[in-house]
């Protein structure tokens, strides 16, 4: 049995015990922790091809041509050369930026190398993969200045002890515009036109600069420089990334496999891709308890996905836990603590995901919101004339805008609870009711109904205080 076999032997019978109980779960998390460091050189190409697949959208030209790929290099006595280029085009890195580098990991433990192109000449072009509109270039101060912390930010999930980096101004500065010349008469419009980005933005009168459409261009060159085998990137990058093969195959090198990874979908559940503009994100530097208790506040639906992504788990023990190999499925309440506890876990350590735990357990598990300490306070009588989306966004913070305060009201997550001597009472406030003045809500729904008001949208509660008809 392989080293990854025997771990997920043990990791099985963890699954198959009380999964609610603190004392499972750390000896669960301590098991698919060690994973990330598990060392997988003893599986056949088969199987190493089929891990990688695994938590990918696409291997081209096919997962049997990235076996067949690392037969061939282990037989020359070496390791594939994998490539993944970095734009640094923000100093905040969150979840979703850590999926590729945690695919990228398994990699490494594979037995095989890895590059990290810094994109500093791209960077000042800018990708405008997925884009709607041009994106600014980045001057060479933005770009030091967006280096300096990402290292940091995802060592966690990766060993830079192990990665060789190279800056694709190296060979992209020298190109002459002759050579560029010669290149692009081999490449056809059509393939660098036939984006849907770019046609949506034309059909919609948008701009569309020549250095955008370069971009896949430049791109492939590095594959073309550093002689890759295999190149990673987003799902939206696909066209970039065959690119790559495309002009690997007019220089006359054997053209890199494509594995394109998903594009993660944000907490908030809308379907919208993971983003900080967006707020709906898992920053890699929030404090502890804010990672767990963000994760512990998404919609359960999101419970595969982000297992796949961000989890050492493989895919018959996520079946397992979701109820697909036997009628025992795990509560979603126990699933997203014990995700959460592996997503602190990796950021800090097995403690502090064990403390975040015991922390989240201790807060939402109260009979009363009277005994949850350092609650957030509204004065009514200040801001009751403002909408209650306002109050959420402007006044509390608990939402970045608006908008993502209907978000919550159509799924039933934005609620008025009224605690009295009689216990608790909770209405779901309505998207019609969000954008209604809050004094205006609470005289309608609490009417007659004494105690103490909270407003609660998603797992976040606020006290509401002055209430008029208390």
């Amino acid at each position: 049995m392989t080293r990854l076999g025997e771990s997920v032997a043990r990791a099985t019978t963890l699954l198959s015990a009380d999964l609610s109980a603190d004392t499972t779960v750390q000896e669960l998390l301590q098991e698919t922790g060690a994973r990330r460091y598990l060392d997988l050189t003893d599986l056949p190409a088969k199987e190493q091809a089929e891990l990688i697949a695994a938590r990918t959208v696409e291997v081209l030209p096919g997962v049997e041509k990235l076996a067949e790929r690392i037969e061939e290099r282990r037989a020359a006595g070496r390791g594939l050369h994998i490539k993944l280029g970095i734009d640094p085009t923000a100093t905040d890195v969150h979840l979703g930026h850590a999926v590729p580098l945690i695919v990228l990991s398994r990699f490494q433990r594979l037995g095989h190398d890895v590059t990290l192109i810094i994109g500093d000449f791209t960077a000042k072009i800018g990708d405008p993969s997925g884009r709607t509109a041009e994106r600014p270039p980045l001057t060479d101060d933005d770009i030091a200045r967006n280096l300096a912390t990402y290292r940091e930010q995802v060592r966690p999930f990766f060993d830079f002890e192990k990665v060789s980096f190279r800056q694709n101004s190296e060979w992209l500065a020298p190109y002459t515009f002759p050579e560029l010349l010669a290149l692009l008469s081999q490449v056809p419009a059509s393939q660098l036109l036939q984006r849907e980005d770019f046609r949506n933005r034309l059909a919609a009168g948008s701009g569309l600069t020549m250095t955008e459409l370069l971009y896949p261009v430049a791109q492939g060159l590095d594959s073309v420089a550093l002689a890759c085998d295999v190149e990673l990137g987003g799902s939206d990058q696909l066209l970039n990334l065959q690119m790559g093969r495309k002009l690997m195959e007019l220089r006359g090198q054997q053209p890199q496999l494509v594995v394109t990874m998903p594009l993660i979908e944000g907490t908030d559940g809308t379907g919208a891709k993971m983003s900080k503009s967006k707020g709906n994100y898992v920053g890699l530097s929030a404090p502890a308890d804010d990672v767990f208790g963000k994760i512990m506040s998404v919609p359960d639906r999101l419970m595969e996905p982000y297992l796949m992504a961000w989890t050492e788990w493989t895919d018959e023990e996520i079946a397992l836990v979701l109820g697909r190999v036997t009628d025992r499925s795990l509560h979603p309440m126990d699933l997203k603590k014990i995700l959460a506890g592996e997503v602190v876990a990796a950021l800090y350590g097995l403690d502090a995901a064990m403390a975040a735990r015991a922390g989240f357990t201790a807060q939402f598990s109260k009979k009363s919101f009277a005994d949850v300490e350092s609650l957030p306070v509204v004065d009514v009588a200040a801001h009751g004339a403002e909408t209650v989306a306002a109050v959420l966004t402007k006044v509390l913070e608990f939402t970045p805008s608006a908008s993502a305060a209907r978000r919550l009201a159509k799924q039933n997550a934005l609620r008025l609870v009224v605690e009295g001597a009689d216990g608790q009472r909770t209405m779901v406030l309505a998207e019609a009711e969000s954008v209604r003045p809050l004094a205006e809500v609470l005289a309608e729904k609490l009417a007659g109904a004494p105690g103490t008001a909270y407003l609660k949208a998603g797992r976040k509660l606020a006290q509401l205080d002055g209430r008029q008809d208390v």
